[in-house]
């Protein structure tokens, strides 16, 4: 209970000027998500682990973590460690702390599309003689995005050489507010690529951008046999996306 309430502290009362350190006790080796953005979409029951090394001559007691959005003293948004962080013992003066942050819903535990994008990773560590401890405020920064979708389709098929082929398909990503599902993302870049039959390496033919309701449509020559496919490079509120290969006969 003892480390709990000092993740409230954070959001009560007068809040410290930076961050706190006593004695040696240090924090290291922050990795969120193994390093990788949190991508949410908008289903129940998702998770991601955090965890980072935390040292002191003593050893370490215990140590937790937790995710805000905004400012330390005032975040918009909050995400806590399910149970309080686990801090396993690799040596006299070293542990490796991980908090796991399961049974997520976004629609829950967010409920704004607004809240995605850049968030703080709060850690603090305590020495085992209880004479140390590390509270650092921003010790790691993550993306926290909306999960993102992306189709296409290329007709006719099959098509005769030369002739028109139409390429369609919708980028869309998860509403994290009280509609839910996933929602077309408008006025974005996608870049149309074309694989050869045969080959393993897709080419940028041309770069589109999504219409208001996420829509792509656009048209090319059929030249020879192979996979058509959008692909999104994220942005920082929203996943990557690529869609499956469409595959074309060109007769």
């Amino acid at each position: 209970m003892y480390h709990r309430r000092r993740i409230t502290r954070a959001f009560a009362g007068p809040a410290p000027h930076g961050d706190e350190t006593a004695g040696a006790t240090r924090i290291s080796n922050v990795v969120v998500n193994g390093g990788k953005r949190v991508e949410l979409t908008d289903a129940p029951l998702q998770e991601f682990k955090a965890r980072f090394t935390a040292t002191d001559p003593s050893g370490i007691a215990s140590g937790d973590m937790y995710l805000y959005k905004g400012s330390y003293d005032t975040p918009d948004a909050v995400l806590y460690g399910t149970w309080p962080a686990t801090c396993t013992e690799v040596s006299a003066t070293t542990s490796t702390c991980e908090a796991h942050f399961a049974y997520i819903q976004p629609r829950w535990a967010l409920g704004r599309n607004s809240f995605a994008g850049t968030w703080k990773l709060a850690a603090w560590a305590e020495s085992a003689d209880r004479t140390g401890h590390v509270d650092l405020h921003a010790a790691k920064s993550v993306s926290v995005v909306r999960d993102a979708t992306l189709t296409v389709n290329a007709a006719p098929e099959p098509v005769a050489k030369g002739k028109t082929l139409t390429v369609t398909g919708k980028l869309a990503r998860a509403d994290w507010e009280t509609r839910g599902g996933y929602h077309g993302y408008t006025g974005q870049k996608v870049k149309l690529q074309f694989r050869k039959k045969g080959t393993s390496t897709y080419t940028t033919v041309k770069t589109i951008t999504t219409d208001s309701s996420g829509a792509l449509k656009t048209t090319v020559k059929a030249s020879t046999d192979g996979y058509w496919r959008y692909t999104f490079a994220s942005t920082s509120t929203t996943a990557p996306a690529t869609a499956s290969g469409d595959y074309v006969d060109v007769r």
